[in-house]
């Protein structure tokens, strides 16, 4: 995805981030402003971090989903990442606090996940090409 999906999507994420946070999951967020530099760093850890985690639990996932046979396995190192990159950005940016800990960042980490995959898709963000090419 280039910068003008990403530009697209920032706000729809920043929004649902704030969904996320008013739900009794233990996420607390202070303002919007603070939900758009969440859902960007966020964004941008993810981006640069990735392939560090990815190389770091290489072999813990190989020896776990037996090279890749289990899908469920390689599903679950996948939420891993996303738990750790959520976790990351809270204790990264004040305003952004998870109040019970780890069970806020997973419980938090899956409901962005999913709610923000639900919206993007909705919202029609999720393809950009097909987004400059209607804008063309």
């Amino acid at each position: 995805m280039g910068p003008i999906g990403w530009l697209l999507q920032w706000p729809v994420r920043a929004l649902v981030l704030l969904l996320v946070a008013a739900m009794p999951l233990g996420v607390e967020l202070s303002s919007f402003s603070t939900a758009l530099g969440s859902a960007a760093l966020i964004g941008l850890l993810g981006t640069l971090l990735i392939v560090p985690f990815k190389l770091l639990l290489a072999l813990p996932w190989a020896v776990a989903s037996l090279g890749g046979l289990l899908a469920p396995v390689s599903w679950l190192f996948n939420w891993l990442i996303t738990v750790i990159l959520f976790s990351l950005a809270a204790a990264l940016i004040d305003g952004f606090r998870l109040k019970n800990g780890l069970s806020s960042a997973v419980l938090g980490a899956v409901a962005y996940g999913v709610l923000s995959t639900v919206f993007i898709r909705l919202l029609g963000l999720g393809d950009v090409e097909l987004i400059r090419a209607a804008l063309a």
